[in-house]
Order: C-alpha cells, then structure tokens, then sequence
C-alpha cells in the first residue's frame, strides 16, 4: 500500500518544524511508520526528531557520490531513530540544498526530489510520508509536491500574524492554481501556532475558506522541549490536541477546502482600511532633477520577454483539441458540472469526464514543456 503523503507549508521560524515533528511523533505512537522529510535548505526539520544529530543531506551524499562515480544507495540517505517508549522507529531525509549564496534551494529540492524517486520513496513500506516545506519562497522548486502531485494533501501552518498569514495565502494560491491544470494535491487546512487569542489567523481562515484544524497556545515547556530535541507532545495539553488531528487525518474525517485564496487587495483589507486611490507616480524630471544632463532623462526601459504563468496557461489551451478546450473551459470558467456539460453537448457524462481528464493532463505537459 503507497504511504499517505501530506506536505506541510509555513513561514520559517513560526514553528512549522514543531507542528511536522510533533504530527511524526504522533503517528509513530499510534504505531504508524512514519517518514520526515525535511524540505527545507537549512536542513533543520528533523533536529528534534534525531535527539539533535544533524542528518547528512541529500544534496550534500549526491554531490560526494557523484564527484566518485558512484551512486547513492538508501542507506546513505534515509536515517532511523528508535525511541524506547514509542511502538515504531521514526524515519527521517533532509534534502538539503546549496550553501548560502552559492545556488538556487528551489532548484536543490527538484534534484533531491529526483533522488528520492530513483530510489522508490513511494515504493517503501511506510504509512505516512510529512513533507516539511520551507513557504517563504514561492519558486517551483518549493511547489515541487503541488505541481506534480507528489504530495495528497496539504497542511498550512501560521502564526497570528501579517506575514506569515500571507505565506499560508500564497501556498493556498499555488495550490488553486496548479489544481486548475490537473494537480491533485487536497488542501486540509490551518494549523495556528503558538496562537494568541488574537482571533487574526481564524480571521483569514473564515474570510478565505479554510478549515482550522488545531490551534496551539504558546507554551513555555512545549518550547523547552523542542529547544532541548524532545516532543512537545509528551505534555498532555499538547499531545491531545496533536492525538486529534492526527486521528481525524488517519480516519478521513477532514473534508478538504475548495478555497482559492484571497487577492492582495482583498487580504490586506483584512488588517484594515485600505484606500482605493491609485499610486502617485514620480517623474523623471523629479528624480534626475539635480542632474543637468538632459539625455538621462530620455532614457527607456525595453519591456522583457517574461512570459506570466497565465500568459503561458492561456497558450496551452490553445494548444488542446476542439473537445477538450471547451470541456475544460466549461469547467474551469464557466464553472459547470460534469453533468450540465454532458446535457448541453449531448455528450455521455463518462465521455466528459474522459475529455476532462485528457485536458488536464495535456495541459500539465504542456504548461511545464513551455
């Protein structure tokens, strides 16, 4: 049986490390074999899972390997702890990525992604594969589990504040957005850390149309524990809240969002009044008004030859079949149901379906070879 993907997105540092340790350490004790796999350059996610001890990444092991022509084996890669207390190992990857300034991270998590792959990460015997995802970075490479539906479902993580709230939008956005050209990662919901009573985070959640799935208090002990690498969740205020979630994802008990995300305009207004008026523009006279050289002035900025992800998603409609283009539009924008499109073609509701199907994954294929 494939192990139960979930990829947890959040803004660093507002403990999206903590939540995915705790879920693993949950799940290990309800005696599932559990796999973590850190997503993250600072290769930091499984510290508190190891007791401490800093895993070898998988950037790093390919690198050395490869620089001796030879290959990476499991072993290398994927580490082991067995805890006394707990019925099952917890097992742990981080992938890594490029020294600071020396390369692109997004670019380290599609390499180690291929790794994994090479290997048969979704071949293994185990039940549940916690992707913790770095979501400051909006780039491919961090949506590597979104565009290709490496992970089932998806788990955002935020604090009660501005910014890491407007992280959990932009993942939400990318989810949406990857779905409309055949992903098929679930969004679950929020988790809010360390939460506040603020009411900020549930604020969004409700305007956006995400489910909360746990809200966690600061605790000064939860924090003494992840400080010193133990769990969280061996206090009892913690572990139940953990037990809960971790329960209702294992029983299928949360209904996935449909949500798309909000618009910047419609999140900032969530803070507060925000004026319509438009932006004043300054001039170039204003800017260069000390200057005395008049041709700095006359200069002009060539417009560039990026293409936008809609620009390049309109060209792959185009580029389907007469069938498929109106089937996936009907859906997709006109927003019908598979059997109001099969009435209005006079079409077997199987047969839209079918054409639904070979829109999205051509559009996939497309969107990507562009």
């Amino acid at each position: 049986m494939a192990a139960r993907t979930i990829a947890i997105y959040g803004k660093g540092g507002i403990g999206k490390s903590f939540t995915t340790t705790n879920l693993s350490a949950t799940f290990a004790l309800m005696n599932k074999r559990v796999l973590q796999l850190g997503c993250d350059p600072k290769h930091d996610s499984t510290t508190s899972l190891f007791g401490g001890i800093p895993l070898p990444t998988v950037t790093d092991i390919f690198a050395e390997k490869n620089a001796l022509n030879q290959q990476v084996s499991i072993s290398d890669i994927v580490f082991r702890r067995d805890i006394a207390d707990f019925p099952q190992p917890i097992y742990g990857v981080e992938l890594g990525g490029p020294q600071i300034g020396r390369g692109c991270g997004g670019r380290g998590i599609i390499s180690g992604f291929d790794v994994l792959e090479k290997l048969g990460i979704f071949k293994w015997d185990i039940d549940i594969i916690l992707m913790d995802f770095l979501g400051d970075v909006v780039c491919g490479g961090f949506a590597t589990p979104l565009a290709r539906s490496l992970s089932e479902e998806v788990i955002l993580v935020t604090n009660n504040d501005r910014q890491s709230i407007f992280t959990a939008n932009n993942i939400c956005q990318a989810n949406n957005y990857f779905r409309t050209i055949g992903g098929q990662s679930r969004l679950l919901g929020l988790v809010i850390n360390r939460d506040d009573g603020s009411g900020i985070a549930e604020k969004y959640a409700e305007a956006a149309g995400i489910t909360v799935l746990m809200k966690v208090p600061y605790n000064a002990e939860a924090r003494d524990k992840d400080d010193s690498f133990d769990f969280a969740v061996r206090l009892p205020e913690i572990r139940d809240k953990f037990q809960r979630l971790a329960l209702d994802i294992v029983e299928n008990k949360i209904t996935p969002c449909k949500a798309g995300g909000l618009d910047f305009m419609g999140f900032v207004r969530l803070f507060g009044d925000v004026s319509d008026d438009a932006p004043i523009p300054a001039s170039a006279e204003e800017l260069f008004g000390r200057i005395k050289s008049s041709s700095v002035s006359g200069q002009r900025i060539e417009d560039t030859a990026i293409e936008s992800d809609d620009l390049k998603l309109t060209r792959s409609i185009e580029k389907l079949t007469a069938e498929e283009k109106e089937v996936y539009r009907m859906v997709e924008q006109e927003k019908k149901s598979c059997s109001e499109i099969a009435e209005l073609t006079h079409r077997e509701e199987s047969a839209v379906r079918e054409l639904l199907a070979g829109a999205r994954t051509q559009l996939k294929r497309l969107f990507f070879e562009n």
